[in-house]
Formats: structure tokens, C-alpha cells, sequence
């Protein structure tokens, strides 16, 4: 288990106005139509979600990097726990073309809209009941979708997700190193359920067996 951060680029790409969804609107209503992960959430107003999430290419680097370090081959099988549109299974079947792709997401409204592509590859479901055998898959992914769920439902995602990889996985969560850090991210989230400090994410990774590499979303 190490820690290994592939999304700071993007991340830090993204220009956030923290009090936007405090000071300007009801944040109440704001995660209560969001956390409905319709298309308010991904492609309606920027107090809701994304404020529109279509494909740009900007997962690509992600792809290339996760594909060189976990030395991925045609052949392969990777999960993605939380897929959304299927942008970043696009890119990395773009660069290992018959790689086994697997993706998996709670939103209807995502798997509709995602890369024509990769639909065949997408299910609707969620993280704490996956339908796939032991040790099936070589990479798991789940990028900023863990924090969303109840802690009770947590360890069960994280049972899950040791149940079906063979391999590596990957996970990035939300999270808060100082008050100013904590104060954006209760100001910007819509639909976190999960609020930790790096040590205690570790802590809980112990705590619930989870063995994989992970990194943190901070909202600087």
C-alpha cells in the first residue's frame, strides 16, 4: 500500500470559487438535487455538479500513467468503481485496445452519456455489491467515489473491491490536512458523506483491509 498520486494535475487544473454554493445559493437544495447524480449533477448548473462534464481529453495522462505504473497488457482486466461517463476506460483503451475494461456506476443519467465506446463495458450498480468472481480483476480503480457513501456502507465497498481484484487498485478520496482545507471542502462538496484527515483515511484503510495504493483530493 503506497501512496501515489496521479490526479494532482487535474485536479489543480480545475478553478473552484468555494463560497459560490454557500453565499450565492441554498447549498442544502444544492446537494439534495445532486446527490440525485442526474444531469443536473453532471451536465446543469455549475451550483449542482460538474456544471457539464463531456469528453476533452484530459484524462489521457491519467490513463498512460496508471497503464506504465501498474505495467498494465493487452489482456489485462481493470474495474473502474465509480466510472461516471467511461472517460478515463476510453482513454486507456485507446492506448491498450484489447484490454478488459470494466466499469460501474449508481447514475443512469452517466452510463446514458458516456463514450459510445465503452457503454458495452458499464453497469448500473454500486460499490458495496459488485457482480463480479474473487480475484477477477487486475487493477481497481475507484477515483473520488468512496467519500460518498455512510461509513457502514464503506467497509462493505472496501470488503468489494479486495474481494474481486487479483491485482493492484487505486483509490483517491476526499479529504483535509488544516481548517482552511476543511472549511473549502464542506463549502465546495455536494454529495460527501465522508469527511477525513489523511491519517484517519489510513487508519480506516487498515481498519477495513484495504491493501491497495490510494491518494488525496485537497481543496488548497
Amino acid at each position: 500500500m503506497a501512496h501515489v498520486d496521479f490526479l494532482a494535475s487535474l485536479h489543480k487544473h480545475t478553478k473552484r470559487d468555494y463560497q459560490f454554493r454557500v453565499l450565492q445559493h441554498d447549498k442544502a437544495e444544492c446537494a439534495r438535487v445532486a446527490k440525485s447524480f442526474g444531469r443536473d449533477y453532471w451536465d446543469g448548473d455549475r451550483r449542482y455538479g460538474y456544471g457539464g462534464y463531456y469528453y476533452d481529453g484530459r484524462w489521457k495522462p491519467v490513463a498512460e500513467q496508471l497503464i506504465a505504473y501498474y505495467e498494465l497488457q493487452q489482456g489485462s482486466r481493470v474495474l473502474d468503481i465509480g466510472c461516471g461517463k467511461g472517460f478515463l476506460l476510453h482513454e486507456m483503451k485507446q492506448i491498450l485496445p484489447d484490454l478488459d475494461i470494466r466499469g460501474i456506476d449508481v447514475s443512469a443519467y452517466a452510463l446514458e452519456h458516456a463514450k459510445e465506446e465503452v457503454k458495452p463495458f458499464l453497469l448500473l450498480g454500486n460499490a458495496v455489491d459488485l457482480p463480479w468472481p474473487d480475484r477477477h480483476f487486475d487493477l481497481v480503480l475507484s477515483l473520488n467515489t468512496l467519500h460518498y457513501l455512510y461509513i457502514y456502507d464503506l467497509v462493505r465497498a472496501f470488503a468489494e473491491l479486495e474481494r474481486v481484484k487479483r491485482g493492484h487498485a487505486y483509490m483517491v478520496v476526499e479529504s483535509y490536512c488544516n481548517e482552511e482545507e476543511k472549511a473549502n471542502l464542506l463549502n465546495w462538496q455536494l454529495t460527501c458523506e465522508c469527511f477525513y484527515t489523511p491519517d484517519e483515511w489510513r487508519w480506516l484503510f487498515q481498519r477495513f483491509g484495504y491493501t491497495g495504493d490510494y491518494s488525496f483530493v485537497v481543496f488548497e
